[in-house]
């Protein structure tokens, strides 16, 4: 009795006292500023809006995919497939609209759907199947890959008419100056900041990831919400895939959704998304995913190879997981 009285303890909650923006929050807007004032003076076409609309429309499918990612890093779960996922729904929906002419809400549920039944079967196996996440989600990756090189059917999707300008990088895809991609990913994110915050079930995401058999001992639905956070992933690693199709021409080809888990991954952590579980923000990782693509856009507009942009996120995302195990012990020790 002593030992479920201790789990049930250990099991964490959101207070109403917690504050509405972290301190790890504050730095990376502190960073993203001061990166943003040393390009302008080094480049000063970087502070221009034909250079802050591209690199907001590279961060929208980044930031979207990462409300995805966090809900399952809290969870204390991750996916690596979500690159993959993006293959499969960029193509699948490439070629839809190929053949069919398809208007935008038809073709963005379908690329949806199809992400989000690649999800489920990352929740399920992971839920229910009781495999780590990690496992899982680097095999399913591979089969997705595989999948979408067999529609992809070794060539390139060619033709793909404009339904997507909405979300590109055109007049059209812009709104009073703000990427219509980005604002939606903004939307997402402060929709899922107050879900995290204010209801029953996203709360029990962060018991979950705290101590998951502590938080099954009180009731909560372990398995449902773990699968749940799956398919959210997926669906919205669906949207990104449309997103993607926007940012390019009228040719999709196989490459498409290459190392973006790593870039997602990357803005969560960074972010302040404990990778043990239990604690994140979805706030943090909007700003994990600017801070990301500012580096990878700053060192092109500087000539530097481009190798340094992934050395420079890697230092990143060493500080941070550094930190967070660091504060983990802290917090243990006292």
């Amino acid at each position: 009795m002593s030992a479920t009285v201790s789990e049930r303890r250990s099991v964490p909650r959101v207070r109403a006292g917690q504050p509405l923006v972290t301190a790890q929050e504050v730095i990376l807007v502190v960073v993203i500023a001061a990166i943003w004032v040393v390009l302008g003076f080094t480049t000063p076409a970087f502070l221009t809006p034909g250079s802050l609309q591209p690199l907001l429309v590279a961060v929208a499918p980044i930031a979207l995919i990462g409300v995805g990612m966090t809900c399952v890093i809290i969870t204390a779960g991750i996916d690596v497939s979500v690159g993959a996922v993006v293959m499969v729904a960029a193509v699948t929906t490439g070629k839809f609209l190929v053949d069919t002419q398809a208007p935008l809400p038809v073709a963005v549920l379908l690329a949806m759907g199809v992400g989000a039944l690649l999800g489920a079967l990352n929740g399920v196996l992971t839920a229910y199947g009781r495999v780590h996440a990690i496992i899982v989600t680097f095999g399913t990756a591979n089969l997705f890959q595989f999948l979408g090189l067999r529609i992809f059917n070794s060539s390139t999707v060619n033709g793909i008419p404009s339904t997507f300008e909405v979300f590109g990088r055109g007049a059209a895809g812009s709104f009073l100056g703000v990427p219509i991609s980005f604002a939606i990913s903004v939307a997402v994110v402060l929709i899922a900041w107050w879900y995290l915050r204010n209801v029953r079930s996203g709360r029990h995401l962060y018991a979950i990831g705290g101590n998951a058999k502590a938080a099954r001992l009180i009731g909560i639905r372990t398995q449902r919400s773990v699968l749940t956070v799956y398919v959210l992933t997926g669906a919205l690693a669906g949207l990104a895939a449309c997103f993607v199709i926007a940012q390019g021409t009228s040719t999709l080809d196989q490459s498409v959704g290459a190392g973006l888990e790593l870039k997602v991954i990357a803005a969560v952590v960074i972010g302040g998304t404990s990778i043990l579980g239990g604690r994140g923000s979805v706030l943090g990782t909007l700003l994990g995913a600017v801070l990301v693509q500012t580096v990878t856009s700053g060192v092109t507009q500087l000539g530097w190879p481009s190798q340094l942009s992934d050395l420079l996120v890697g230092v990143f995302i060493i500080v941070a997981v550094g930190t967070d195990i660091a504060r983990k012990r802290l917090r243990s020790n006292r």
